[in-house]
């Protein structure tokens, strides 16, 4: 089924109000790389410290977890993450899907028990996202736009929910900085992407960029 999947080719910009930009395109594609390249040089050993934390933690995998997921028009990417879970958790999410918390095709789970202890606090504090820098600068991803969904999520899409994936996908949205993130209700957060893609311009994505930064401090996404 998941071989089968593609993208709609008259689901486009103008179908939803909105239409191509090349200026804003030029711009953010410059700020992404520039950004992204000087992140991960700062955070070089940081990240260190985080891989060798998270192998201590749990010695029997990678510090790193590399997930298939879906970007702009359901072309599929390798995205690298902090590994928060333990090894095999993506072989047990089938078992799991009767105690979702959340409506829609995405998985939540307040207290997953494949989280590893290192995992609960990289991830309330969304430091195991960082590592997407490296999408970042290979233009996978960009700092700013709707969050990248996994195959199992986009072949229940509907096509309104199809809408999200007409841009590159991003480290960070509106629903990255609203409190009680995760209580979104899915049709809700599928209605934040649209209206960033709408109306996104290099001023929306600077005010997302720092409303990020005061989430991830004060974990008032959690």
């Amino acid at each position: 089924m998941d071989s089968m999947f593609k993208y709609p080719s008259d689901l486009t910009l103008s179908s939803i109000g909105s239409k191509e930009k090349p200026f804003y395109s030029f711009i953010k594609r410059t700020f992404d790389i520039i950004f992204s390249f000087v992140f991960l040089i700062v955070l070089f050993i940081p990240f260190l410290i985080i891989a060798l934390i998270i192998f201590i933690d749990d010695p029997k995998g990678s510090p790193f977890y590399v997930s298939e997921r879906i970007g702009r028009r359901g072309k599929p990417f390798k995205m690298f993450k902090f590994r928060s879970m333990i090894i095999g958790a993506e072989d047990m999410l089938d078992s799991m899907m009767k105690d979702n918390e959340k409506d829609g095709p995405a998985f939540k789970m307040h207290d997953d028990p494949r989280v590893t202890k290192i995992g609960h606090f990289i991830r309330k504090t969304s430091i195991d996202e960082l590592p997407q820098l490296l999408n970042v600068l290979l233009g996978d991803m960009s700092v700013v736009g709707p969050r990248p969904p996994i195959m199992k999520e986009v072949v229940q899409y509907s096509r309104e929910d199809l809408k999200r994936l007409l841009v590159k996908p991003g480290l960070t949205c509106i629903w990255q900085t609203r409190k009680k993130r995760d209580d979104v209700p899915f049709r809700e957060w599928v209605a934040m992407d649209v209206e960033y893609i709408q109306k996104r311009s290099v001023w929306m994505d600077l005010k997302l960029i720092f409303k990020t930064a005061f989430v991830m401090i004060s974990k008032e996404g959690t």
